[in-house]
């Protein structure tokens, strides 16, 4: 696509982002609908500097949420929207591009998914990815028929036309992954094949309109050339200029919290996570005492976290915090639960009662404020769903009653975790919070199994606190996505001394992940392992036998409980 080509579609979406009553979701939160306010016009949402945005169609592939990292990377920013997104969701984020992601169907399956109307008729560049390919294929009038063989795995890649610029700087020949069954038969009218492998003829084709369809998937890591590929799609055939920074992100949220804030008061609760931690800070930053955090001690978390939250925040920080103990009223609660999910649902009814107790001590708040991130969006398949809403069921907090409305500030809602810990940094945070690995929210609750007690919490404190001792000195902390001790409620005979011993059995559970929807299991080394288990049973009383967890997710899954 031309220079002369990305300016005319680029005017083309400011053209048709003009109505005045669109409820919209910008990536910086700008255009939403406060209580007692009029919303944020489509058109106010993209003025000023300009914006853009590059919007995955989602058909259902397991690598969607990846495509989405991908373009971020390259200093873009993007969304994921479902395929049947209305355009008024896409609009606002004055898109400079569409990539259609793979997906699990067949296009010529009866009712397959297909990419709406509007995809074509906003003449922006496109990138079909696998089933994207193939959507773009039938709906353009070529011929998508079953592989007489089927690809899948590493496949290397021919190009045919070096001049492409979404193959600018990339070698002729180089390894992709395939996951395919059905092929092209026959490319759309004006498309040129571009590239070719064995067992596909037309592995990525394209034509003078900037419409492009790969048979491979770039967006992971066993295609070693992918992000090049992305990175051209988006500069040189999208014409994005990379202005989706951390710095910009900081701040137009502090401006969009002062402008959705006013002189309201926002409590959050604090639990001492990244995620609640950099959702704490920014607001602060923004409105500075209207904030006020509210930490509530379960008697659940791990050796010293209570102290270390309370120092960042109320000596470095300076942030209004309650503080409230209620250890003992959780234990009581949970006294003879063994059922997960029974301790779960009490460890977030609790809270609720807690949190509402100490917030109508503040006298009247008017938002809550919560560390949704934009994997939970899409999960929860709220894509595109206003970040400001009234507080009524299950949220991130445990949900609170309906009598308490408030309305909801998300900051980091349309973010991955990477990008949080970015911004927990830029904004000051000490490395230590910043690079916290993920912490469950019924806490230490969910690790042992079977009840829950006082004994059984300080047995795994002691071994928790040996982990991570030693993964931390092994410098493995960061390489790993969480790694901690669970206390079973299995006991074996062992010999300590010239004793015979009945102790509990300590899983150690370590794992590597990107987003924690899939993870496979650390191959740590064996001597830390040796390490690790030779502390436990001579440092934690009650313990004489240390097992290490080699499952995968799926089909495990991270905690076992």
């Amino acid at each position: 696509m031309t220079e002369d080509k990305s300016k005319q579609t680029s005017n083309e979406s400011h053209r048709v982002v003009t109505s005045g009553d669109i409820e919209v979701s910008t990536y910086l939160e700008i255009a939403k609908e406060i209580g007692g306010e009029q919303p944020v016009t489509a058109k106010e949402a993209v003025s000023g500097a300009e914006r853009e945005a590059i919007v995955v169609i989602d058909f259902g592939s397991q690598y969607s949420m990846l495509i989405a990292r991908r373009v971020r990377e390259c200093q873009v920013y993007c969304e994921l929207l479902p395929y049947d997104a209305p355009w008024e969701k896409i609009a606002p984020l004055n898109p400079k591009g569409f990539i259609l992601s793979g997906g699990p169907a067949s296009v010529n399956e009866p009712g397959a998914p297909l990419a709406p109307a509007y995809i074509y008729e906003s003449h922006l560049p496109i990138l079909g990815i696998c089933y994207g390919m193939q959507v773009l294929t039938k709906q353009l009038g070529g011929k998508v028929t079953p592989g007489t063989k089927h690809e899948y795995g590493h496949a290397i890649l021919h190009l045919s036309a070096v001049d492409s610029p979404l193959f600018a700087n990339l070698p002729i020949s180089s390894s992709v992954w395939m996951s395919h069954a059905d092929r092209i038969e026959e490319m759309p009218p004006g498309f040129t094949p571009l590239a070719y492998t064995e067992n596909s003829p037309i592995a990525v084709m394209g034509n003078n309109e900037g419409i492009f369809g790969l048979q491979f998937h770039p967006e992971v890591a066993h295609t070693p050339e992918g992000k090049a590929i992305l990175k051209n799609f988006v500069y040189q055939i999208c014409g994005c200029q990379g202005n989706w920074t951390i710095g910009n992100f900081i701040d137009e949220s502090i401006s969009t919290i002062k402008k959705q804030v006013g002189k309201g008061k926002v409590i959050s609760a604090l639990s001492g996570g990244v995620d609640s931690s950099v959702v704490a800070t920014i607001i602060h930053r923004a409105i500075g005492d209207q904030l006020t955090c509210i930490f509530v001690n379960h008697g659940l978390l791990r050796r010293e976290e209570v102290e270390r939250t309370l120092n960042v925040f109320r000596l470095n920080l300076g942030m209004n915090i309650i503080y409230v103990d209620a250890s003992e009223r959780f234990l009581h609660r949970l006294k003879g639960v063994t059922d997960p999910e029974m301790k779960r649902k009490i460890i977030g009814e609790e809270f609720i009662r807690v949190f509402e107790e100490e917030a109508n001590k503040i006298g009247k708040v008017d938002f809550l404020a919560q560390g949704t991130l934009y994997p939970d969006v899409i999960e929860s398949a709220a894509s595109g769903s206003r970040a400001s809403a009234k507080i009524k069921t299950h949220h991130n907090v445990g949900g609170l009653p309906a009598k308490m409305t408030l309305n909801l500030l998300e900051p980091l809602r349309n973010l991955f975790k990477d990008e949080v810990r970015q911004v927990g940094l830029a904004l000051g945070l000490p490395e230590e919070m910043v690079w916290r690995q993920p912490f469950p929210g019924p806490g230490l609750a969910i690790r042992i199994i079977g009840e829950v007690t006082k004994e059984k919490l300080e047995i795994l404190r002691g071994a928790d606190w040996v982990v991570m001792n030693e993964i931390k000195k092994a410098k493995l902390y960061r390489q790993l996505w969480q790694s901690f001790a669970v206390l079973t409620d299995v006991k074996s005979v062992g010999v300590m001394g010239d004793y015979r011993t009945y102790g509990y059995l300590v899983a150690i559970r370590a794992v590597t992940s990107e987003d924690a929807m899939t993870a496979d299991w650390a191959r740590l080394p064996y001597d830390l392992l040796a390490r690790i288990s030779n502390r436990i049973v001579n440092e934690v009383p009650g313990v004489n036998r240390v097992v290490y967890d080699i499952t995968s997710k799926p089909p495990s899954t991270i905690e076992w409980e």
